[in-house]
C-alpha cells in the first residue's frame, strides 16, 4: 500500500491519479475530506481507503507492515495566515510524527517542503544541505516549512529512505478549491474568461519592471512524475529542489494564456495588496543540479506547453484528473 496525505488537495490528488495511471490502486488516501469543494479531486479516484488525519497514526499503527512508502504532501499551504500557532501544528508537529513513524517501521518517506523556504532569494536558491540555515522565509506557511526541513536534516534516526522536496510554483489540475492561492495560471484564465484582460502586480521594486517578476513555474505533471522517481529509485536520501530551473516573467505566463485561450492580449496592473507586499518574491529559479544527481533526467514540460494543456484539457473542459 501506498499512503497518500493531503489527498483532497491539490498535488496530493493529482499523484493519487498519476498512481492510479501507473496502476497503483493500493492506495490509502489520508486528509479532512469534509470541504465539499474539493470532493471532484478524489471522488473519482481509485483507492483502498479514505482515512481521516486525525485518525491516521492509529491507522498507521495498526497497518505499518502492510505499507511501502508515505508521500506527505499534507499541510497548510496559504502563505497569508498569520497564526504560527496552527502551521506549527499542521506543518511541523504531524510531519515529525510522520518521521518519528517512518523511523520506528522502517518506511520510505517523500514529504513536501517548499521554494517559500528560500525567503527573498538573497542567498540564491541552492539545495546544499550545508546552506539551509542562511535562508531567511517570509511567512507563516514559509517558516513551518524550513524549521521541518532544518529538524530533519538534524536527525541522527532516519527512515531507510527520505526526500524531502522543495517545491517551487507549481500549477495545474485539481486547485480548484485553493481560492486566493491558486496559481496565476487558474486566476488568469477565469479573469480573461470574465473581462478579457488580466491585471498582474505593479512591480515595487527599482530592479524589477512590472509584470517582470519571475518565478519557476512547473506544472503539476512533472512534479508527480519526480515524485514517481523517488519512489521507484531510493539511492539517494536528502532535501530536493523540484522546479525547471528557469525563471519565467508573470508576462510570460499571462501571454501564453491568451495564447492557449484564443483571445487578443490585454494586460494591466495593479499595486500588489499591502498585506503581502513586503512578503512577496520578485523572482525564483531552482538549482536542480542535485535532482540530477539523483537521477532524474527527465525534460521539463516548457511553460507554453503546459498552460496550453491545462487551459485546453481542463480549465476549458472543467475536467479534474
Amino acid at each position: 500500500m501506498i499512503v497518500v496525505t493531503g489527498a483532497a488537495g491539490f498535488i496530493g490528488s493529482y499523484m493519487a491519479g498519476k498512481l492510479n495511471q501507473e496502476g497503483r490502486q493500493d492506495l490509502i488516501l489520508v486528509d479532512q475530506f469534509t470541504d465539499p469543494s474539493k470532493i471532484s479531486n478524489y471522488i473519482s479516484k481509485t483507492y483502498l481507503q479514505l482515512v481521516d488525519r486525525d485518525v491516521f497514526f492509529e491507522w498507521l499503527n495498526d497497518k505499518h507492515q502492510f505499507v511501502q512508502c508515505i508521500i506527505h504532501l499534507g499541510a497548510r499551504t496559504d502563505t497569508i495566515g498569520q497564526d504560527p500557532v496552527s502551521y506549527k501544528k499542521l506543518n511541523f508537529d504531524y510531519s515529525r510524527r510522520i518521521w518519528n513513524d517512518c523511523v520506528q517501521y522502517r518506511l520510505p518517506l517523500i514529504y513536501a517542503s517548499s521554494a517559500s523556504t528560500y525567503g527573498d532569494g538573497e542567498f540564491g536558491f541552492d539545495d546544499d544541505h550545508r546552506l539551509i540555515d542562511n535562508f531567511n522565509p517570509l511567512n507563516c506557511y514559509a517558516q513551518s516549512k524550513h524549521d521541518f526541513d532544518r529538524w530533519v536534516l538534524a536527525q541522527t534516526q532516519q527512515p531507510p529512505f527520505w526526500a524531502g522536496l522543495k517545491f517551487f510554483n507549481v500549477f495545474g489540475p485539481n486547485e480548484y478549491h485553493k481560492g486566493r492561492m491558486a496559481s496565476v495560471v487558474y486566476q488568469a484564465f477565469n479573469r480573461i474568461s470574465e473581462t478579457k484582460n488580466m491585471t498582474l502586480f505593479r512591480s515595487h521594486r527599482p530592479d524589477f519592471e512590472d509584470g517582470e517578476q519571475a518565478r519557476d513555474f512547473i506544472y503539476v505533471e512533472d512534479v508527480a512524475k519526480v515524485m514517481l522517481h523517488f519512489m521507484n529509485n531510493r539511492h539517494m536520501s536528502g532535501i530536493f529542489n523540484v522546479g525547471t530551473g528557469v525563471a519565467r516573467t508573470y508576462l510570460d505566463l499571462s501571454r501564453a494564456v491568451f495564447k492557449a485561450m484564443k483571445i487578443e492580449e490585454d494586460i494591466r496592473f495593479m499595486n500588489t495588496p499591502k498585506d503581502i507586499r513586503d512578503n512577496y518574491q520578485y523572482y525564483t529559479c531552482a538549482q536542480i543540479d542535485k535532482l540530477r544527481q539523483a537521477g532524474y533526467d527527465q525534460p521539463f514540460i516548457s511553460l507554453e506547453d503546459a498552460v496550453h494543456d491545462y487551459v485546453k484539457s481542463y480549465l476549458i473542459a472543467e475536467y479534474c484528473f
